[in-house]
């Protein structure tokens, strides 16, 4: 890992108004995501990990917090950050090719002729392993296929930090595997940066340089985790003092949490 930051989350607070109070659903949340680097972020279902990242994206606003890309604030969308939800959402009208185009023209992305748009678009497509299906539809495609149509359309807009809410969930090991070793390669290939949410720790465990641990509520970060182990990593029991320092945060923390609303309810 290099020293440089790409990214940096600094004391972000997220809530939202319900009649005149403020819920607060995440709170004093602070991490460095390095050049050239994976960082997930695991968590229990519902403590604001999704909406933590759509603050990252610029496409929400924190209630306290700042947000930098390489030293820029983000408080709004960027074209150098690239977003690869949970399903595909592919516009069932264009085909692949056309949807990993898609929105490279818009006035935000006015660097690029359209020359260097379709050399950008066919070269994403081409380190997904789709150049064969440029031409096919969505309804043609697998969930696997669509999935890397996806991720091209992320890497076409040659992105500094790409966000990822958990994209390879739906799939099937064998496939999830070569998405992972497709996200490194990526990475590898374009001294880019990603942030991904995902409750498998095991996946965490294959491919993150940093692992983050969000819990509580409000939620905090209550563990974080280097990972230095070369990549690709065959042996993932080489890891599992980590896994298992991961395993014993969590169920502290839901510990905790048990313990918390126990009292509440005595009270």
């Amino acid at each position: 890992l290099t020293n440089d930051m790409a990214l940096t989350v600094n004391n972000i607070a997220l809530g939202y108004r319900k009649n005149d109070q403020t819920n607060v659903i995440l709170q004093d949340v602070s991490f460095d995501v390095p050049e050239k680097s994976l960082t997930c972020i695991l968590g229990p279902s519902g403590i604001g990990k999704s909406s933590l990242l759509r603050v990252i994206a610029g496409l929400d606003k924190p209630l306290a917090g700042k947000i930098t890309l390489f030293d820029k604030s983000i408080t709004e969308p960027q074209p150098e950050v690239s977003f690869v939800f949970q399903s595909a959402n592919l516009l069932p009208w264009l085909n692949v090719q056309q949807n990993v185009a898609f929105g490279l023209d818009f006035t935000c992305h006015k660097r690029s002729n359209k020359a260097e748009i379709s050399q950008n678009v066919d070269n994403a497509i081409a380190e997904v392993g789709l150049t064969h299906a440029i031409n096919a539809m969505p309804h043609e495609l697998s969930g696997g296929m669509a999935q890397r149509v996806n991720l091209a359309r992320a890497v076409a807009r040659q992105p500094k930090l790409i966000l990822m809410d958990e994209p390879f969930s739906a799939l099937d090991p064998i496939i999830r595997q070569q998405m992972q070793l497709m996200t490194r390669e990526i990475i590898d290939r374009h001294h880019t940066s990603v942030v991904m949410i995902t409750h498998d720790i095991d996946e965490a465990l294959a491919i993150a340089d940093q692992v983050i641990l969000l819990g509580n509520r409000p939620a905090n970060i209550v563990g974080r985790w280097d990972i230095v182990s070369s990549y690709p990593r065959e042996n993932l029991l080489l890891l599992n003092e980590i896994r298992v320092d991961i395993l014993k945060t969590l169920q502290r923390n839901e510990n905790n949490k048990k313990q918390e609303q126990t009292v509440e309810f005595v009270i």
